[in-house]
């Protein structure tokens, strides 16, 4: 597996459908590093009336240059929290790559050190 780093900004839009204590909203991101490019998605999270527990899914669509290579894709997100203690895994979709990025494969891991996002991006190519 190739390894990827870099940081991203993130911009949120909460929408108006928030019922029952879930809420959709879509998001914007900016990728610098060995991924340089924007991303669009959307989310959908519920939260918990037990203190510290929700979850989140959500899609996102990235476009740009990693490594030198052109296109897109497209990341599945599945988070939860239970008493604090958080899970997160970030997978690219099968076949969503595009351009030189079809046959993409891998996971995404996020760090947030004081307010900044870092990106770890695992990855390969399937023939």
């Amino acid at each position: 597996m190739i390894r990827s780093c870099g940081t991203f900004t993130i911009s949120m839009t909460p929408q108006d459908d928030e019922t029952h204590s879930m809420g959709r909203l879509t998001f914007d991101k900016i990728f610098s590093g060995d991924f340089t490019g924007i991303s669009v998605g959307q989310m959908l999270s519920h939260r918990s009336s037990v203190e510290g527990s929700a979850g989140y899914v959500a899609l996102e669509r990235l476009e740009g240059s990693l490594d030198g290579k052109r296109g897109g894709f497209h990341l599945m997100h599945l988070g939860t929290m239970q008493a604090g203690d958080q899970q997160l895994s970030v997978s690219i979709v099968p076949n969503s790559g595009t351009d030189d990025l079809t046959g993409i494969t891998g996971t995404l891991e996020i760090d947030i050190k004081e307010g900044v996002h870092h990106y770890t991006l695992s990855y390969e190519f399937m023939p």
